[in-house]
């Protein structure tokens, strides 16, 4: 008997430990168009468009929105689209995290998500 192998990306909020009840924690956010496809869990930030894409550190002394991505979006270079975003109050595990950096952890601290 043979067997396929299947590898999963990332599940939906697999990332997420606690959240702010009444998923106060989430909020609809637009993805701007994109080739690039976002896993669950990837960091991202608001552009001067309000749009968010993959998270951009903010120039010395500005703030920067910043959101992870709920579920992941496939690719869509035609229009933006709408997903869940967890903007504030949580705790995650930083291992799950996408595209994590110094600037990364300061937004997100700044926002009240805990890296755990």
């Amino acid at each position: 008997m043979k067997y396929d192998i299947v590898t999963q990306g990332a599940r939906i909020a697999a990332f997420l430990l606690n959240e702010a009840s009444g998923e106060r924690s989430r909020e609809q956010i637009l993805l701007l168009k994109s080739a690039t496809a976002f896993p669950a869990g990837q960091i991202l930030s608001k552009n001067a468009a309000g749009k968010f894409v993959a998270f951009t550190a903010p120039a010395d002394g500005a703030t920067v929105e910043v959101a992870i991505l709920y579920e992941g979006r496939a690719a869509d270079n035609t229009a933006d689209r709408y997903a869940t975003g967890v903007v504030r109050d949580c705790e995650v595990i930083e291992s799950l995290l996408v595209g994590l950096t110094d600037p990364a952890r300061s937004a997100l601290a700044a926002a009240g998500i805990i890296l755990r």
